[in-house]
């Protein structure tokens, strides 16, 4: 079975747009990864105790690892799924992250 072409997708955190190459065919869990992601991110933000998008980014990634080990009916083989998916999720997101600092420092 042929792998789907990496094609940029458009993701919105926090009101900022970011652009991160994924299968194509995998676009739609990604925009639900990504708004899943905004919500709690926007949770964090408005108790008003987390400042600063990096530190609410931390906390929400926390939680969420947090909340996903924790699970009662998670098995080993399971968890280190979600490991790699969250690791490569992570990496996207690190790679669009300097691909944007990068544009600001060139745009300024």
């Amino acid at each position: 079975m042929a792998k789907s072409d990496i094609i940029p997708v458009n993701i919105n955190i926090l009101g900022k747009e970011f652009q991160v190459a994924s299968p194509e065919d995998e676009h739609q869990q990604l925009l639900q990864a990504a708004s899943f992601l905004d919500k709690r991110m926007r949770e964090i933000r408005e108790s008003g105790k987390v400042l600063g998008l990096e530190r609410i980014a931390i906390m929400a990634a926390l939680n969420l690892s947090y909340e996903l080990l924790s699970k009662s009916d998670s098995n080993p083989q399971e968890i280190s799924i979600i490991n790699n998916k969250m690791q490569q999720l992570s990496d996207k997101i690190e790679r669009s992250l300097e691909s944007s600092k990068q544009i600001e420092l060139t745009d300024s």
